[in-house]
């Protein structure tokens, strides 16, 4: 009766973990083998065609389905033969750079302001949560967060980009979703 009883609550408590986790963070799972990384992504999020004139760096986009400015993207580059995340610079140099990239690129008058780095250890492996808020002409101000990890000789860029005014409401859930991000 006692091993009964105890069976039963250890079912009633892990279903209300898992409710609890699941309804918290609203997020379901994308998984590419074939490269190597996965993540978390908002439900209500729908995959963008990227069609054939899309850059090669980009491998995936998903968009909200009502909010469709707010989005994710994962770019993979190429590193030199060796290098580690650490061998790029610290999370500040690297989030630095990539600030100096999103500045000068010419087809948009974009500003960023670049927030804040952070070093985190996954599963043997280093990532760098990066923070910036930027000011399109065609959009207005947006804030993005993004997870930068090195695997295999690739530079794997995890971003999530929301309009400014939206930031306080998808904070939470964005927070999990970068931090989901993993490498192989």
């Amino acid at each position: 009766m006692f091993k009964s009883f105890l069976a039963g609550l250890l079912i009633v408590i892990s279903l209300v973990v898992s409710s609890c986790s699941t309804g918290v963070s609203g997020l379901q799972s994308y998984v590419n083998t074939s490269k190597g990384y996965e993540f978390l992504y908002p439900n209500g999020w729908i995959p963008v065609n990227l069609g054939t004139s899309a850059r090669r760096t980009v491998d995936v986009v998903f968009r909200d389905l009502v909010e469709r400015t707010e989005n994710l993207s994962v770019i993979i580059n190429e590193v030199p033969d060796g290098k580690t995340l650490e061998d790029l610079g610290s999370p500040s140099e690297v989030g630095y750079r990539l600030l100096k990239v999103i500045n000068n690129t010419p087809e948009t008058e974009r500003e960023a302001e670049f927030i804040r780095a952070e070093a985190r250890e996954s599963k043997d492996k280093q990532y760098y949560l990066l923070e910036y808020e930027e000011n399109l002409p065609e959009q207005g101000e947006r804030h993005n967060i993004a997870s930068v990890a090195v695997s295999r000789g690739k530079i794997f860029t995890f971003n999530l980009s929301t309009p400014q005014k939206r930031w306080d409401t998808v904070k939470d859930s964005f927070e999990v979703a970068v931090k989901s991000f993993t490498v192989r």
